[in-house]
């Protein structure tokens, strides 16, 4: 059997071997107690647990179950590393506009590290100064692929378009004042945006982002090598 059957949840032991990673916990809706079993049942398969949107009621129901648990507070996630996934190589760059997109950048940042990514963290660098993020250009061209974080009206993965040639996922944010309609705006503005290739997660998503920014990573790090040496 593939699943543990807990009664509440049925935990997906194959979730590696199908998609790479290990099942991960959404601690929202979920009571500390339920979390801290699938807590300890993925981490009896797979060595690594991860849970996102975690409270300290959860982490402390986590804790007392498997001490070696860590509380990211301000990205409200819950880590353990048993058995390290193994680390590809390259970067992925996390980028968000300003400060108050932080959470949102920090739940992307842990879920990037604990599957194994080298993350180049590049904060407060929205349009409103874009001189910091032009500054920037070489370390993001240095990355494999940009997870691009953003409220008020989302601009900035379509600067950041302009200036690179990696996969951008854009991330909106409920950051901003009435008008932007807790992120619809900024969900809008990236959806719209002029800037080639850049796709779109839902909003304070930081989570959804990684993962696809992981699994392209992933998969760079298996793809042929095509150029003119190869074989050679």
């Amino acid at each position: 059997m593939t699943y543990v059957d807990l009664g509440f949840a049925r935990v997906d032991t194959d979730r590696k071997r199908r998609r790479g990673f290990p099942e991960v916990i959404y601690c929202e809706g979920k009571t500390p107690a339920d979390v801290a079993a699938i807590a300890k049942t993925i981490l009896e398969q797979d060595g690594v647990m991860l849970g996102t949107r975690a409270s300290r009621e959860h982490f402390d129901a986590v804790a007392r179950e498997l001490p070696e648990a860590k509380y990211h507070a301000r990205g409200r996630c819950i880590t353990i590393e048993k058995t390290p996934l193994p680390k590809n190589t390259g970067k992925i760059g996390v980028l968000c506009a300003g400060t108050s997109d932080l959470p949102v950048a920090e739940e992307a940042v842990i879920t990037l590290e604990i599957f194994g990514n080298h993350v180049e963290k590049i904060f407060d660098v929205g349009v409103a100064g874009i001189h910091r993020l032009i500054s920037e250009r070489d370390r993001l061209e240095a990355c494999n692929v940009l997870v691009v974080i953003a409220g008020m009206e989302g601009a900035l993965p379509s600067a950041v378009a302009g200036l690179v040639s990696k996969p951008i996922i854009a991330v909106p944010t409920s950051i901003g004042y009435g008008a932007s309609f807790g992120g619809l705006a900024a969900l809008l503005g990236m959806l719209n945006s002029c800037g080639s290739g850049v796709t779109v997660v839902n909003i304070d998503n930081g989570f959804g982002a990684a993962y696809a920014a992981a699994t392209i990573n992933r998969l760079l790090q298996t793809a042929p090598d095509t150029g003119p040496s190869a074989g050679n």
